[in-house]
C-alpha cells in the first residue's frame, strides 16, 4: 500500500508541498485538506482587487483546484477542516458540513497559515468592520466598496495592509482616516521610511493619526465612529489591519511545540518535535539569516519555498527550508517601499551585534537623464564583524529590485565592504555610475573603519 502524505491547508505552503511530493514520488498518495473553498491563491493581490485594478477574484488563483485533482493527481478536499491530530495513531479528525471522519497519514504537513489579529478593542463585532486575510473577506470588502454605506473608512493599523488599503480606498473616492498606535507607520521599515510614507499618504488625502491608540469602535448595530484619546472620528466602515498571528491551535493541542515567536517550532527541514509531522508557511517559524535565531515573518515566498522543501523531503530528497531575511516591498501611492534584514538597534543589540547605520539620499538615474527621482536608503552594519545587517529604502522608482541586492548580501553573509565592491550594472536610464546601494555601502564602510 502506498504511503500517505497528508497536508492540512491548501494555500502557498500546502499546495507547493503537495505538488513537489507527488512529482518526486508519483506512487505516494497525497491528500490535502482545505477548510475553505479557495486554494493556491495570492492574498497579496486582494488590496488591488478591492481597488478594482484586478477585475475578478478568480484572477488571484494561481492554479485552480481541478487542475490539482486532474493534472497532478492530488486528492484535494475543499470544505474539509482538520480539527484534531492523534500522533500515536497517525490520524487526523476531519469535519465537513455532513460528517466527521478520520484520515490516516504517514507524513503530515501543517500549513494552517495565519489569521488577522483582532486587537482588544470594543465594538469590532459591529456591522461595517472588515479584515482582509482571506478571499471571502476580500469579496465582502469589495462588495462594500462597490456600494458604500457612506464616504469615510477608518483603518486601524499602519502596516502593509493598512497602507495598501488606504491607497485602494482613496482610489475608489473614499475618505480615509488611518490610526497607528506607534510613532510612525510601517514600524519594521524604520522611522525615516515611515515618516516619508506618512507624508505621501497625507499628500494623497489620507488623514494619518500616529501615536494614536483606538479605544473603541462606536455604533449600535453598524459602526459610526472610531474613538481615540483625541476624540470621536466619524466613519462609515472600519478596516482592522493590526497584523496577523499564526494558526497554531491544531498543532498545540496535539503536543507539537511552539517556538519563542508563538509560531510552530521546526528544524532545518521543517520538521516539528513530533515524528513525521512538519510545519511550513505562515504558521511556522523560520531561521533568520541575520541572527540565526527563530523568526516569524509571514511572506508569500517564504511559504512557497518552505512548502516545496518539505515536499522534496517527503518525496525522498531531504531538503532544508532555508533561511529568511524578511525581505519585503510594497507600493504606497507613488512610492516604492522596501526592507530586508533587521533595522532596530535594540533588537540587534539583543542578538549580540553592535549596529551602526547610515541614511543617504541618492539619484535613481544618472543626474543628466530625464525622469529620475531620489531614493532614500538606510543601511545597517555590524561594527565588530562588518557584516551587512539590514536596509530600508523608499523612492518613486528603482527601490523594489535594489533591495534584493542587499537581501542577497545578507544571505550570502557578505560584509559591508563586499557589498561596496559588487560589480553592479550601470546605464544612465537605470541608475548613476555609483548605484545608490554601493554609495550607501561606501558611506557605511567609512563609518565602520
Amino acid at each position: 500500500m502506498a504511503e500517505t502524505f497528508l497536508v492540512v491547508g491548501g494555500d502557498a505552503a500546502g499546495m507547493s508541498a503537495a505538488s513537489k511530493a507527488k512529482r518526486d514520488d508519483p506512487d505516494r498518495e497525497v491528500v490535502v485538506l482545505e477548510r475553505g473553498e479557495w486554494v493556491s491563491y495570492g492574498a497579496c493581490g486582494l488590496p488591488y482587487y478591492v481597488k478594482s485594478e484586478i477585475d475578478d477574484l478568480d484572477d488571484l488563483v494561481a492554479i485552480p483546484a481541478e487542475r490539482f485533482r486532474e493534472e497532478r493527481d492530488i486528492d484535494l478536499r475543499t470544505g474539509h477542516e482538520a480539527t484534531a491530530i492523534d500522533p500515536d495513531t497517525r490520524t487526523v479528525t476531519v469535519e465537513t458540513d455532513e460528517r466527521t471522519d478520520t484520515q490516516s497519514y504517514d507524513e503530515l504537513l501543517l500549513a494552517t497559515g495565519a489569521r488577522a489579529v483582532a486587537p482588544p478593542i470594543d465594538g469590532l463585532d459591529r456591522d461595517g468592520v472588515f479584515t482582509l486575510q482571506t478571499m471571502e473577506a476580500g469579496r465582502e470588502l469589495k462588495e462594500y466598496v462597490d456600494a458604500p454605506a457612506g464616504d469615510t473608512v477608518g483603518i486601524i493599523g499602519g502596516g502593509y495592509v493598512g497602507i495598501e488599503l488606504a491607497e485602494a480606498f482613496r482610489g475608489r473616492d473614499l475618505d480615509v482616516e488611518l490610526f497607528e498606535m506607534r510613532s510612525h507607520v510601517l514600524e519594521p521599515f524604520g522611522s525615516e521610511v515611515g515618516e516619508t510614507v506618512a507624508d505621501e499618504l497625507r499628500d494623497n488625502g489620507v488623514a494619518v493619526h500616529t501615536d494614536t491608540r483606538v479605544e473603541r469602535v462606536a455604533g449600535e448595530d453598524h459602526v459610526t465612529a472610531v474613538i481615540t484619546p483625541d476624540g470621536e472620528h466619524a466613519v462609515d466602515a472600519v478596516l482592522v489591519a493590526a497584523g496577523v498571528q499564526p494558526r497554531v491551535e491544531l498543532a498545540e493541542s496535539a503536543g507539537i511545540d511552539l517556538g519563542p515567536t508563538g509560531a510552530i517550532a521546526t528544524d532545518e527541514y521543517g520538521q516539528t518535535n513530533v515524528e513525521s509531522v512538519y510545519a511550513a508557511g505562515d504558521c511556522a517559524e523560520m531561521t533568520h539569516a541575520v541572527t540565526g535565531q527563530p523568526a516569524h515573518v509571514p511572506l508569500a515566498l517564504t511559504a512557497n519555498r518552505a512548502g516545496r522543501a518539505v515536499g522534496a523531503t517527503v518525496g525522498g530528497d531531504p531538503t532544508p527550508v532555508g533561511e529568511i531575511a524578511g525581505t519585503a516591498v510594497l507600493k504606497a501611492f507613488d512610492l516604492e517601499v522596501a526592507r530586508t534584514g533587521l533595522l532596530e538597534n535594540e533588537q540587534l543589540r539583543e542578538a549580540g551585534f553592535d549596529p551602526v547605520s547610515v541614511s543617504i539620499t541618492a539619484a535613481s538615474r544618472a543626474h543628466y537623464y530625464p525622469g529620475g527621482s531620489e531614493i532614500e536608503i538606510t543601511l545597517v552594519g555590524d561594527a565588530d564583524s562588518g557584516a551587512v545587517l539590514g536596509a530600508s529604502m523608499v523612492g518613486e522608482e528603482g527601490v523594489a529590485k535594489r533591495i534584493d541586492t542587499v537581501a542577497a548580501a545578507i544571505q550570502g553573509k557578505m560584509s559591508v565592504t563586499d557589498l561596496e565592491y559588487l560589480d553592479l550594472s550601470y546605464a544612465p536610464p537605470f541608475g548613476p555610475t555609483w548605484d545608490p546601494v554601493l554609495t550607501a555601502a561606501k558611506v557605511l564602510g567609512s563609518k565602520l573603519s
